[in-house]
């Protein structure tokens, strides 16, 4: 008598990360697409040559992930991303620059990319950024993190109010009331450019302590990301602008 034979076990789909890219050059964008197509759990959905298009193709496309260059014509990358940031159901964006010569890094990520990718960076590391992003993180190194305290470093002080005005509390600072002792610590430490890891042993506490109090201070904070966090840590005076970031850890 045969015996049925059993199927074989279902092997899960890998999940798509769809990806729009935006760039002005199409060599660019050809070359992104080879690399990322190669890719078994990542797909280009669409590609726009200005800033424009990019914001109506992700409104029409619905990627994961946009990949955006920030000089464009016809609508910058800066302005694309806070209007595709904005949307209702938005994709995460990514950053596509020149990075040591960018100026405009802190207003792309303040604009709301959670990432970026430098147009020169090892194929594996562009691929990892942009599976990175699609999972809901933010790509924050302390490099990055150095460029953004140098952008509020390099800003003029306020002019100091007269000693019977009350000095106006920074922007965001009121966002703080919500979180504990512990939590502005935690969120210290994230403006300061450390990792969980580096934050576990200044704080000695449990890797995994750390990222629960994270997700605690997205919530609060109602921020999206890592970036965002960095961001309010310093708009709100919480680390002061004179602070050494870190050095940088890979």
């Amino acid at each position: 008598m045969t015996r049925p034979t059993t199927p074989a076990p279902a092997v899960p789909a890998v999940p798509t990360v769809r990806v729009l890219l935006a760039d002005d050059q199409p060599l660019v964008r050809a070359a992104l697409e080879m690399v990322i197509t190669e890719a078994e759990d990542l797909e280009v959905v669409g590609e726009a040559g200005n800033g424009a298009e990019a914001v109506r193709l992700a409104e029409e496309l619905r990627p994961d992930v946009v990949v955006m260059d920030i000089r464009m014509p016809v609508l910058d990358g800066i302005e694309a991303t806070r209007r595709v940031t904005a949307s209702p159901s938005p994709a995460r964006v990514v950053v596509l620059t020149t990075f040591d010569e960018d100026e405009n890094v802190y207003a792309a990520l303040h604009a709301g990319a959670s990432g970026f990718l430098v147009k020169d960076m090892a194929l594996d590391d562009i691929l990892d950024a942009i599976r990175v992003v699609a999972a809901g993180e933010a790509l924050l190194s302390p490099s990055v993190t150095r460029r953004l305290i140098a952008e509020f470093t390099a800003r003029p002080a306020p002019a100091a109010a007269p000693a019977s005005v009350p000095a106006p509390s920074p922007p965001g600072a009121d966002r703080l009331a919500a979180i504990t002792e512990r939590e502005r610590e935690i969120l210290t430490l994230v403006g300061r450019g450390l990792a969980n890891p580096e934050i576990a042993t200044e704080l000695v506490l449990s890797p995994a302590t750390v990222k629960t109090y994270i997700t605690r201070l997205l919530t609060k904070l109602a921020a999206r990301d890592r970036v965002q966090l960095v961001i309010l840590a310093y708009e709100s005076g919480l680390v002061p602008l004179t602070a050494a970031p870190s050095s940088d850890r890979r």
